[in-house]
């Protein structure tokens, strides 16, 4: 059994939890001569904001050599079956490039593909040594790519000044690399315009 002291501290305490919101007076004001429903308030939980993940950095990814390719795996043998799966990613995102398929919308498409796995070759460049390199891309940077030939040899070709080659299905493309100085992620967003004539 309580006290009168005890069980007044409680009951003021008990109506302090259920009405936070009034003061002293207030609360008295209500009780006098008046019915009085009593209210849960919860407490409010606050947001914790969530951290979104950060990547790494240029400096980060060049020092763990993420897009390293080891020397032991530099074969051209090893990336055909790529090859064979980007022919046929690009045969279903040209609906079967069939011989009545219009040219430039196949080039449309081509321009916008993911090119890693397709064999390329430099028709024309600035400088004579890139002419005539072929091989798959292995890797597309936004100014260069990498491309493995049938020498096992690992070739790093800008994109500016150079013009490139891509057959599939007896579909010639050329790439302009200087127009073409893009990430792949950027390319696909890009709306690329039909123009008569391109220089170097």
């Amino acid at each position: 059994p309580q006290g009168s002291e005890e069980a007044k501290a409680f009951v003021n305490a008990f109506l302090k939890r259920s009405m936070p919101k009034k003061k002293d007076e207030a609360i008295q004001d209500i009780l006098t001569r008046k019915a009085v429903v009593l209210e849960h308030y919860s407490k409010r939980k606050t947001k914790q904001k969530r951290k979104k993940p950060k990547g790494f950095t240029a400096k980060q990814r060049r020092e763990m050599r993420l897009f390293e390719i080891e020397p032991e795996q530099q074969r051209y043998a090893i990336f055909l079956p790529l090859h064979e799966l980007w022919k046929q990613y690009i045969r279903d995102l040209c609906h079967g490039l069939k011989p009545d398929a219009q040219p430039h919308m196949v080039q449309g498409k081509l321009l916008k593909a993911d090119l890693h796995g397709a064999i390329v070759t430099v028709t024309k460049s600035k400088c004579p040594s890139y002419v005539g390199i072929t091989g798959i891309i292995l890797q597309e940077f936004k100014h260069v790519f990498k491309i493995i030939t049938k020498e096992d040899k690992l070739k790093v070709v800008p994109k500016h000044n150079n013009v490139f080659s891509l057959e599939i299905d007896g579909f010639i493309s050329y790439i302009y690399g200087s127009k073409f100085q893009l990430r792949a992620s950027e390319r696909s967003a890009k709306k690329f315009k039909l123009k008569g004539s391109i220089d170097l």
